[in-house]
């Protein structure tokens, strides 16, 4: 209905927000016509009656009735049910009433409820119970049926809502007294459970696929009808699926692992393109020439570069630089998409650096740190990026340079006795926000230590630049020192070069493939996404705030279950969460903000366990009008197709768009990041160390991370410009 005179209607949010039209919301009554309260009921007066924050001078009361209900289009409300048969499930709350009108509204249906049940413990669901309409000819398909009303629903409803089991009944129990029997509703049997039947592959193809994406996931068998995310799979998962295709001569594009709907799809796909992939392979897939700079090479000339073109006035300067001269100089090229954007942030400041990064960790003995020192020399032997300097005075365009030998520079601080203890003094030398490391002497990174007189304990920050570690390297650094110190060194996996990646993000796709791409995303975009005002992205990292929220166990879950239920990944479904967050705080329908992409879906075989900075940001766009089963699919989609732009330039894509030249694309970044428990916490496996911070942070005045543990839950992580709350806004994703 619609309200009455002096009276105002309100359909609300648990936050007491309005909702938008044809949202489920509890309805609220305000007006002259509320009353003051319950008679000789203080405590229900206080749960009821409330302050109506939409009249400006504060006098206003409203009403909670409990009533669920939502706009309709005509500006009346549609009753959907009371709040009371609101139920919690996997982190979302969930309006049994909506599900079961929904339910009702299907052809065929005459009665309908919906329960949350805990048949056996810790696996609680939601089980439809539905009676049909007698057919015309006497002859019912139950299990047709009720799959037509899941399909149905999953069309209609988020997936957190669509229950996991259809019953269908004859009748609905009733009590004595003609209300229905809840309790004597029986539990669902495995007939009944939404799962996706199981039918062997068909075929060479599917045969192989089955069998990779088997060990790809660990499972026992995989159907042809099964979908990779529903199956649990994950980006790092899809690049660990492709390499392994590209071993047995498969040459698909790992973007047709998100986008083909099942096994039997993927290999359809394969075989009609695979000749069409073959030559994208050979046009897209680069084998990086090699270096041809001799070990023993006294002098260097230009024609030993293939990566990069240097006059050899510019290469002589480079080799004066480098101690050892043409002897220590292993490899000169560019820089990648993103170091090139963060070398523009170190030049624009003077006494910080915003991506310095900084990792402190205690060891109970010298002699334990010395041990991860070793190995951490060790480390730096076999990776090529460890060993490197950045040069640009003078240059027609900045270069990074390769040393053939190097030793990690150790400082070593005594502590004050001036009441502070040793860990907060070492904390203030090595703040990133107030030191710089000079990029042009390798490596780029230096550790910093001191004893803790008290205990004889040391002390070490390991600050090292954002250009030669992405979140992923750092990761497997310590992975590979936990490996050396537990004398398994012979487990390490051949070292990958970081020239290799450089030379895919150059000699890959041309700047003119990158620019119709993103011209077709973007050419449209006029007015920018700015969250809470914000539009400065040259910050330095000084003025923001960080807070960290664990979501918890049963949101996680859900979160995955949801996922698989799509047919989607859950880092899709969190970058839409995300979108619809920046939506309500920039006041924007249609948003863009930065993604972090992993950077090595497109780097060859086995980037997966190389160092280096891999990591791009590129706009991701999102239109926050449509359905929500829809957008996900879309982001899904888009985010596979950013894939084969991953080592597109940012500026690039910003010129593609119709904003104004200053105007920012990108203010807020995404960063979705997977790993495993162990490698959150490499540090700790680490004999005698305990870790005490790591560190860092973006130019960005938003910046969200999650972390996607394997056999975990998410975390969140917010830094975001003062004076608003990072807090706030982790609560608020939570939420989304």
């Amino acid at each position: 209905g619609a309200a009455i005179s002096n009276t105002r209607l309100y359909v609300l949010d648990a936050q007491q927000r309005e909702v938008p039209l044809g949202a489920v919301g509890e309805l609220y009554i305000g007006g002259a016509s509320v009353a003051r309260g319950y008679l000789g009921q203080p405590e229900l007066t206080q749960e009821r009656f409330l302050a109506d924050p939409f009249v400006k001078d504060g006098a206003g009361r409203m009403y909670r009735t409990g009533d669920l209900v939502r706009w309709l289009e005509t500006g009346r409300l549609a009753f959907v049910g009371r709040n009371d048969e609101q139920v919690k499930l996997r982190g979302y709350r969930i309006e049994l009433g909506e599900i079961e009108a929904r339910l009702l509204a299907q052809p065929g249906v005459r009665e309908a409820v919906v329960l949350a049940r805990e048949d056996e413990p810790g696996l609680k669901r939601l089980v439809a119970y539905v009676v049909q309409d007698e057919p015309e000819d006497g002859e019912r398909d139950d299990t047709l049926a009720m799959d037509t009303l899941r399909q149905a629903l999953t069309q209609e409803l988020p997936g957190y809502m669509v229950p996991s089991a259809f019953v269908p009944m004859p009748a609905l129990p009733l009590t004595p007294n003609g209300k229905l029997d809840r309790r004597a509703l029986p539990a669902p049997d495995l007939q009944a459970l939404a799962a996706r039947g199981y039918e062997a592959p068909q075929g060479e193809l599917e045969e192989q696929l089955a069998a990779l994406w088997a060990e790809v996931l660990q499972l026992p068998r995989v159907g042809r009808h099964d979908n990779f995310f529903e199956l649990g799979g994950h980006s790092l998962l899809a690049l660990e699926l492709a390499s392994r295709m590209a071993s047995r001569g498969l040459r698909g594009d790992v973007r047709l692992v998100f986008t083909a709907a099942s096994l039997s799809q993927l290999a359809l796909q394969l075989s009609e393109r695979q000749p069409a992939m073959d030559e994208a392979w050979a046009n897209t897939t680069v084998e990086a020439p090699r270096s041809r700079i001799p070990e023993d090479a006294q002098d260097l000339t230009p024609d030993m570069l293939p990566l990069v073109t240097l006059s050899q006035q510019e290469l002589d300067g480079l080799v004066a630089s480098v101690p050892g001269g043409a002897a220590n100089v292993q490899d000169v090229y560019p820089l990648a998409p993103l170091q090139s954007g963060m070398l523009f942030h170190h030049l624009l400041e003077r006494d910080s650096d915003v991506y310095l990064l900084r990792v402190a960790l205690r060891f109970k003995t010298r002699a334990h740190l010395g041990a991860y020192l070793a190995a951490l020399q060790q480390v730096m032997n076999r990776h090529d990026v460890l060993r490197t300097s950045i040069h640009w005075t003078g240059l027609t365009e900045p270069v990074q340079l390769v040393h053939r030998r190097l030793e990690l520079p150790t400082i070593c601080h005594d502590a004050l006795d001036d009441g502070s203890s040793a860990e907060s003094q070492l904390m203030r030398l090595t703040n990133p926000r107030a030191c710089r490391l000079d990029l042009g002497k390798a490596p780029l990174m230096e550790a910093h230590l001191m004893q803790e007189p008290a205990h004889g304990s040391w002390l070490m920050a390991l600050l090292m630049h954002h250009l030669i570690l992405d979140h992923h390297a750092l990761e497997l650094m310590q992975q590979e020192i936990a490996l050396l110190l537990s004398d398994r060194g012979q487990d390490l996996p051949p070292a990958q070069p970081f020239r290799n990646y450089v030379a895919q993000a150059r000699l890959g796709l041309t700047p003119a493939q990158h620019e119709a791409y993103f011209r077709e995303q973007l050419g449209d975009v006029d007015e920018p996404t700015l969250p809470y005002g914000l539009s400065d992205v040259q910050g330095d990292g000084s003025q923001v705030g960080e807070a960290h929220l664990a979501l918890p166990d049963s949101l996680s879950r859900g979160l995955r279950a949801q996922a698989r239920r799509l047919g989607v990944s859950v880092a899709s479904l969190c970058h839409l969460a995300y979108a619809q967050l920046l939506g309500r705080v920039s006041g924007r329908e249609d948003v863009v903000f930065g993604t972090v992409l992993f950077g090595r879906m497109q780097a060859g075989a086995g980037a997966d366990r190389a160092l280096g900075l891999y990591i791009n940001t590129m706009p991701l766009r999102v239109k926050l009008q449509g359905p929500v089963l829809g957008t996900v699919k879309q982001v899904q989609q888009d985010l596979a197709g950013l894939l084969r732009h991953e080592h597109a330039p940012l500026a690039l894509a910003q010129r593609c768009s119709g904003l104004e030249s200053g105007v920012p694309l990108v203010t807020a970044l995404l960063n979705y990041r997977h790993g495993s428990d162990a490698a959150a916490h490499a540090p700790l496996s680490v004999p005698g160390s305990e870790s005490l911070t790591a560190e860092e942070r973006t130019n960005y005045p938003l910046l969200l991370n999650i972390d996607d543990y394997e056999q975990g839950g998410l975390a969140l992580t917010v830094q975001l410009r003062e004076p608003h709350s990072a807090q706030a806004l982790c609560e608020a994703m939570e939420q989304a």
